[in-house]
């Protein structure tokens, strides 16, 4: 019986063997890494997630809680610190929460496009940033992911033309000090409501107007409840594929450029779709009924930086890095 049971472990334990020389995946188990994310399933990154995942599939599964499933918005980061989660999509108003001189970046007016958004995080004044996140906050940053150009829409017809003309304007902004800063920087009245109930806000009138980049308003179908969209340009929109910083650190070095040459590709072709997808918006939405204009860019600009640089938030914002980004080609 033993020499039985002997014969047949090793015949055991040569499949084994011989399916990890056939299939190199098998000969080591495939870590699972949990992603969460304010964003919907119809959400560009959203594929982009998917790419990733397809990518990196040889060594880690990647699961995807998406619409806020798995931890509410705002609260990503915070798990992400606590070891309570591997992978997460991240505003910089989050970060800025903790890091106070990552305000500059959540601040109106401050890139120009995704491709100045990219140059700036590529950069050194980039890559000290990402230093402060992994030693302050025990997160690594993978990459910014460009998800459009916000913009101001509203239900009511009245034409915006400068920031005085949003006086008492109702604005939906995130929760969050950053956000409201953003909002006032327009002229606005910012009024904190979570994005999974921004629908109902404009439907019900709880609020006047929402900020967001065209393809979030055709994601979450708020062309449906607004009857114009102001074309502000105010902000370039980005969140953060961030990683826990003890998952990232638990790779080979060898495994940590894979996931990060495939994050690259990944994010690279979701900036594109979004620059795609922002061009056919403005004029589908125009066809569809709404009043889509662009106002007084300038006026809003100047008021802005104003409002910004007359901040409290200001005080933390690095010595000279202002006009450094603004000098970047």
């Amino acid at each position: 019986m033993k020499a039985a049971l002997t014969r047949r472990s090793a015949l055991a334990t040569g499949a084994t063997l011989a399916a990890a020389a056939l299939w190199p995946g098998l000969a080591q188990a495939q870590s699972t890494l949990r992603f969460a994310a304010v964003f919907s399933d119809t959400d560009i990154r959203a594929e982009m997630m998917k790419r990733l995942a397809a990518d990196v599939a040889a060594d880690h599964k990647i699961e995807l809680f998406l619409n806020s499933t798995l931890f509410r918005q705002g609260t990503e980061l915070v798990a992400l610190q606590r070891d309570n989660l591997e992978m997460g999509n991240i505003s910089p108003q989050d970060i800025s929460k903790q890091v106070p001189s990552w305000s500059l970046l959540t601040s109106a007016y401050l890139f120009r496009d995704a491709n100045h958004l990219n140059a700036f995080f590529a950069s050194d004044m980039g890559a000290q940033m990402k230093k402060q996140v992994e030693d302050q906050l025990k997160v690594k940053i993978l990459g910014p992911t460009f998800f459009g150009t916000r913009h101001v829409g509203l239900r009511g017809k009245k034409k915006i033309n400068t920031p005085a003309d949003l006086a008492g304007v109702k604005l939906r902004m995130p929760p969050g000090d950053a956000w409201q800063l953003l909002g006032r920087s327009l002229g606005a009245n910012p009024t904190p409501l979570a994005y999974a109930e921004t629908y109902t806000g404009l439907q019900t009138g709880t609020v006047d107007g929402q900020d967001n980049p065209l393809p979030n308003v055709q994601n979450m179908k708020f062309n449906e409840v607004m009857g114009q969209i102001v074309l502000t340009s105010h902000l370039v929109g980005f969140d953060l594929l961030t990683m826990n910083l003890k998952t990232w650190q638990a790779m080979s070095p060898e495994k940590q450029r894979a996931f990060q040459a495939a994050a690259d590709k990944a994010i690279a072709w979701s900036t594109a779709e979004h620059q795609k997808r922002e061009a056919e918006l403005a004029e589908g939405f125009r066809r569809g009924g709404l009043d889509v204009y662009a106002p007084n860019i300038n006026a809003f600009r100047e008021y802005a930086q104003k409002i910004y640089l007359a901040s409290d938030e200001a005080k933390n914002w690095p010595a000279g890095m202002i006009d450094k980004i603004n000098a970047m080609k």
